[in-house]
């Protein structure tokens, strides 16, 4: 099966943060206060996807008020923050929203994303992530975490269903 196939079925994305909708470093001020830094083209990509009549939604090791704070901003309401088994948090997520793994598209950069690249039919690694991650996939983007990987991902899965047009069309 070539990339335009298995992105035909994807209607659910789901995505780590730390990494992959953030560069992976984490800025802790002497207060403990955190702080991330989010691009905002994947933020738009996210708002095109849902556009399109899709679902979004998060799966994230580390738990995060920044997380909750940018999910809620962009509409997003599949949040997994604190996922120790990020494979348990996906099946969950499934069950619940009745979708097969076929149809989900999961994105990450490190070893605890690899068993979710390996299930979903479509597994994705940012240009940065771990080998190990890289190897899984079964595309790679040219974007590193945090620098537009999640929207590049949308673009492709978009121009492959052909909706790319008519999610832009209220744009141009």
């Amino acid at each position: 099966m070539n990339l335009d196939q298995r992105c035909q079925p994807i209607e659910l994305i789901l995505s780590d943060v730390d990494g992959v909708l953030t560069d992976g470093r984490l800025v802790i001020d002497n207060r403990g206060i955190e702080t991330k830094q989010f691009h905002f083209r994947d933020g738009m990509g996210v708002r095109l996807w849902q556009k399109a009549g899709y679902r979004f939604g998060l799966i994230t090791l580390r738990s995060s008020q920044v997380v909750k704070m940018r999910a809620a901003e962009l509409g997003i309401e599949i949040v997994r923050q604190g996922a120790d088994d990020k494979l348990a948090a996906l099946r969950e997520i499934l069950d619940e929203l009745k979708i097969d793994s076929e149809r989900t598209c999961y994105l990450g950069d490190d070893l605890p994303d690899l068993p979710v690249v390996r299930t979903v039919g479509l597994g994705v690694a940012v240009a940065d992530a771990c080998e190990e991650v890289r190897q899984a996939a079964r595309y790679v983007t040219a974007r590193a975490g945090g620098c537009g990987a999640v929207r590049e991902t949308i673009e492709m899965i978009l121009k492959a269903q052909r909706r790319w047009e008519d999610v832009i069309r209220t744009y141009v």
